[in-house]
């Protein structure tokens, strides 16, 4: 798949996903107060340039010059994550990164769009020790919101690359591991099905609604039908689901948008659905991908 092609979706996709008015996220009518579209806006082209790279780790791989093994994971999400570290001082986009990156590697390997999703799978499975250690560097410079301590493979433990190596922790035993306290590892081990799932739906409704609209609805859906992790390391799992019985409260037409978007706000960025946005942005770009043409 053409490299320019991938890059340029990958950029717009994330740009859109934070732009758009969704209930509880940063968009371009609504900040938190340590998050605003800008930071969006600043830190998610800021990585073009590893996009390009990760494009080009694509090629080499399915050219045969590298293995699976050689893609270099990690450190290209690390130095992502430098890059929008060095134009923005939050974090808004560390999950949009480490989803990514190897989904636009996948993309460049695969044949078709809707065979990246396995080729990724396969890339984490063959990723290496040094990939995670790069890895859980990335997320000390992004340092997200919800992190906690004292689990096993601690993120700020001073001994966890000591641990990682002697346990010989790749990503794929790391999202194994880690799955049910972040999303993001789930779409690494089950070949981002809830992106493809997500991108498959907006695709279906783009063509009868424009894109807010479409984007909107799949959002809800997604609210309604799946817990966010970020939600639930910050504030618990009985909010998490507080937060999908309210959302399906929307689609059973018993509460407004407008009302959701309410009670998501109501304690400040502790119900923002972060985790679920950053399947949005990849879903968003998948549709880019895949042709979307803009229709107001």
């Amino acid at each position: 798949m053409e490299r320019w092609k991938i890059i340029k979706a990958f950029t717009l996709g994330p740009l859109l996903e934070a732009a758009i008015p969704k209930p509880g996220n940063v968009n371009r009518f609504r900040d938190f107060e340590d998050l605003t579209l800008y930071h969006f806006l600043f830190g998610n082209v800021a990585v073009v340039d590893i996009l390009y790279e990760a494009t080009e780790v694509g090629k080499l791989i399915r050219r045969g010059y590298y293995q699976l093994s050689e893609a270099n994971i990690g450190e290209l999400i690390k130095r992502a994550v430098q890059n929008a570290k060095a134009v923005q001082d939050a974090n808004p986009n560390f999950g949009i990164i480490a989803l990514e990156i190897p989904l636009v590697i996948a993309l460049v390997i695969s044949r078709h769009i809707y065979d990246a999703g396995e080729v990724a799978k396969r890339l984490i499975e063959h990723s290496t020790v040094r990939d995670t250690m790069e890895f859980y560097k990335a997320i000390r410079i992004a340092n997200p919101k919800g992190i906690k301590s004292g689990v096993k493979y601690d993120v700020y433990d001073e001994n966890v690359f000591d641990e990682l190596f002697k346990d010989r922790i790749n990503l794929k035993r790391l999202a194994e591991i880690s799955c049910e306290r972040e999303l993001i590892f789930c779409e690494w081990i089950n070949s981002y099905e809830l992106s493809y799932k997500t991108f498959l739906r907006l695709k279906e409704l783009t063509e009868e609604f424009n894109l807010e609209e479409a984007v909107l609805k799949a959002f809800i859906e997604l609210l309604a039908s799946t817990p966010d992790t970020l939600i639930i390391r910050k504030a618990g799992k009985a909010e998490a689901e507080l937060v999908m019985r309210t959302a399906k409260e929307v689609l059973d037409g018993n509460l407004s948008i407008n009302e959701l978007d309410k009670f998501l706000r109501e304690k400040g960025d502790l119900r923002n659905p972060g985790s679920l946005a950053d399947i949005m942005a990849i879903a968003l770009s998948l549709l880019i991908l895949d042709g979307y043409k803009l229709n107001l």
